[in-house]
């Protein structure tokens, strides 16, 4: 310890400041970015729980006050008062076990937001090889339970090397536990759960513009429809569609004419409502729009980081290889030489451009020979036609939408592609 000398003569210890935290590398931090998803989910499902929290307490509290003003203004006799406020006793009691089986379900997942914080905060350079044997289980049981696949999910998170914490606290088990209910009903032709849970999330689906419930009852109607029960099917699109013919008109007029041709049609048009893929359809689109409420990916992770590595792979020659003997050479190397792979990089775009293309940052037009691109002072590009433009509306100057360089539309000079 260095000691310094006061002017009295006396002399104290120096104290340093603490080191600074070491820094992730730069490929590290990248790895938490992508890390977005492992986060949302618990919080979102604490934000759910809350909400439902806060929903119970004032209708069970509105109640209970109606309950009390009700009993002041009525002459109650002494036994008929000490009944109904002991039924508000017990309904109040019925409010504290739901607000501790409410507060138990936040703790949890508090403490699920907590040790994936802890799982991440943990990442170093020394340990990323474990760390990142963690998010490849993570993937892939979200995976599994993304595509129905729950028993080997759980099977996967069972024997895996960090058990403990895949189960309880890195992995969304519970979440897709409760998806799985609702997706076996739909696929069962039960549009009962889905609807419950349309009407749990009423306010969420709203923001987001779901048409889900929609399509649930849209698809209930085409049930009655189907089994000639025109009346009920009558009654039931006025009670449940009727609210929704400001904004889907096109689509309850095209429901609505199957009273007329009935599921025996040959005409495609109507046909293609009574198709048994309808409900393939509304298990899909549950699953979006349940991936969406949580704040998920609709895409697999698996996918997503797939289509990462082989957007670095697709080329023009490879994925448009068909030579036999060629394709047996790429075979051991390539992974588009696999179908699966090859389906999945489809969309992407290939990796390298035999020839560069130029976007004006202003128009987001293409700069070629009929649009050459003018280079500013200050060395940025932008095409021409954006620039004259903007020089007519501004007395022959343009100014640079990145650095507010202001300069006269002589002082630009041309650029050349090659």
């Amino acid at each position: 310890m260095e000691t310094e000398a006061l002017a009295n003569g006396d002399a104290v210890p120096t104290v340093h400041p603490p080191n600074p935290p070491a820094r992730l590398n730069d490929h590290l931090a990248e790895s938490l970015r992508l890390e977005h998803q492992l986060m949302r989910v618990p919080f979102e499902h604490l934000k759910k729980s809350m909400r439902t929290s806060n929903r119970t307490v004032e209708k069970e509290m509105n109640a209970v006050m109606s309950g009390v003003a009700e009993a002041a203004q009525k002459d109650m006799s002494k036994e008929e008062a000490v009944q109904h406020l002991n039924s508000l006793v017990s309904r109040l009691q019925g409010l504290k076990r739901k607000l501790d089986e409410s507060n138990k379900s936040e703790q949890l997942q508090v403490q699920r937001c907590r040790a994936r914080l802890d799982h991440l905060t943990v990442l170093r350079a020394e340990n990323q090889q474990e760390w990142n044997n963690i998010r490849v289980n993570r993937i892939l049981v979200d995976y599994m339970l993304r595509l129905s696949y729950y028993d080997t999910a759980m099977k996967l998170a069972e024997n895996s090397a960090i058990q403990v914490w895949l189960l309880q606290d890195l992995v969304d088990v519970n979440v897709f536990m409760d998806a799985k209910k609702v997706v076996e009903c739909l696929q069962n032709r039960d549009c009962a759960p889905a609807l419950a849970w349309c009407a749990e999330n009423k306010s969420k689906l709203k923001k987001v513009k779901s048409k889900l419930e929609f399509q649930l009852r849209l698809q209930e109607f085409i049930e009655l429809v189907r089994v000639d029960h025109s009346m009920d099917a009558i009654q039931y699109a006025r009670k449940h569609l009727a609210p929704w013919v400001s904004t889907n008109m096109k689509e309850l007029q095209h429901a609505m004419a199957t009273l007329a041709f009935r599921s025996n049609t040959d005409c495609a048009t109507y046909k293609a409502l009574f198709d048994a893929k309808q409900w393939d359809n509304l298990v899909q689109q549950f699953k979006e729009e349940f991936c969406k409420l949580y704040g998920m990916t609709v895409e697999p992770l698996l996918n997503i980081y797939l289509q990462a590595g082989l957007s670095a792979l697709k080329t023009q020659y490879p994925f448009n290889l068909y030579n036999a003997s060629l394709y047996i050479f790429h075979q051991a190397e390539d992974p588009l030489s696999q179908e699966s792979f090859r389906n999945l990089a489809s969309d992407l775009p290939f990796s390298k451009h035999i020839h560069s293309k130029l976007v004006c940052y202003i128009s987001k037009e293409l700069m070629d020979e009929d649009n050459p691109p003018l280079v500013l002072p200050n060395g940025y590009v932008y095409s021409t036609k954006a620039l004259e433009e903007m020089a007519k509306k501004n007395n022959g100057k343009v100014i640079c939408p990145r650095t507010s360089l202001v300069c006269e539309f002589k002082d630009l000079s041309k650029a050349y592609i090659s």
